[in-house]
């Protein structure tokens, strides 16, 4: 194969535009350029090749058995060309490839992983690489190409942000729990009870409540356990091993169950706003671009936990 530049590409274009529309006049209005200009490229392919492609006559152009045969195979080969650049271009306007996500370790496989799951079936040249963890990872040095994340984002003139969500808390606890040790009746009283606490950063995450006035109170809890996974949270907190401040998404089921009761009612306020997010770009890549409307789509206007009729909708005037 011949890796050299092909300059003489030109000379190819004006070769196939001449002899389909018969003179260098009208080839030069089609390309742009002035008849000389096509004459002399022609001229130049010609003498690259070491043969008259055309018969040059005052009143008309005719092919040479050359040429004729040159023309063939260069009508063959341009729309061989024609074909790949408009491979190119709809692979450019197709959701295809594969799509590296980054999900929340307890929140994505619940209700991302599902959604995703039903929306790849209508692409099936999509493939999907989901992650899960709650450190925020930087999508551009780790080759992501969508995360979502909950909590408030940090100002990245590198990223897109969608919200498709926020998501709610509840203070609850075993119905079994609540019979051992009485119930909270005011944010104070948690301190006297047996909390269950999460850590970030290496510290011990408060809980935000609001008190009878419907004024934010920060607790800073002094937990008798501290357990960092979503699941295992919960599911301490059925077992009867204390109160947890857990999301809506995660507890509602064990709360219409009755395998847990909402104490303090309302009282929560620790509110979170739940992102898509992705790498800016001039054109967001058509994988991203479904995949952010598919999410967007199930998540809004009410959240699936909400929709399934797990829990009552939040007070929209309250986030």
């Amino acid at each position: 194969m011949n890796l050299q530049p092909h300059s003489h590409l030109t000379g190819i274009t004006a070769f196939v535009v001449t002899v389909e529309l018969g003179s260098f006049t009208a080839a030069a209005g089609k390309m742009g350029l002035s008849k000389s200009a096509v004459a002399k490229n022609l001229s130049r392919l010609e003498e690259r090749l070491g043969t008259r492609l055309l018969d040059r006559t005052t009143r008309r152009l005719g092919l040479t058995a050359d040429g004729r045969a040159y023309h063939e195979t260069c009508l063959r080969v341009l729309s061989e060309l024609d074909s790949a650049e408009a491979l190119l271009a709809s692979r450019q306007r197709v959701a295809s490839g594969t799509l590296r996500v980054s999900l929340p370790a307890t929140f994505g496989p619940r209700w991302v992983v599902p959604m995703l799951a039903e929306a790849l079936k209508r692409y099936p040249q999509l493939t999907l690489d989901a992650s899960f963890s709650d450190r925020h990872v930087d999508l551009i040095d780790e080759g992501f190409d969508l995360a979502v994340r909950i909590g408030e984002l940090e100002d990245s003139a590198s990223l897109m942000a969608r919200k498709i969500g926020t998501q709610t808390s509840q203070v609850c606890a075993s119905p079994e729990y609540l019979a051992r040790h009485g119930r909270p009746q005011r944010p104070g009283d948690i301190m006297e009870h047996d909390c269950l606490g999460e850590t970030r950063g290496g510290k011990i995450l408060p809980w935000f409540l609001q008190d009878k006035d419907s004024e934010t109170v920060r607790v800073d809890i002094s937990p008798r356990h501290i357990i960092t996974n979503g699941d295992a949270l919960l599911n301490a907190a059925v077992a009867g091993a204390g109160l947890a401040c857990l999301p809506t998404w995660l507890v509602s089921a064990d709360l219409r169950a009755g395998r847990l009761q909402e104490v303090l009612a309302t009282s929560a306020t620790n509110d979170r706003p739940i992102h898509l997010v992705w790498p800016r770009a001039r054109d967001i890549l058509p994988k991203v671009r479904v995949v952010v409307d598919e999410l967007a789509g199930r998540f809004l206007p009410s959240p699936p936990w909400v929709e399934a009729g797990l829990v009552r909708p939040a007070d929209p005037t309250s986030r």
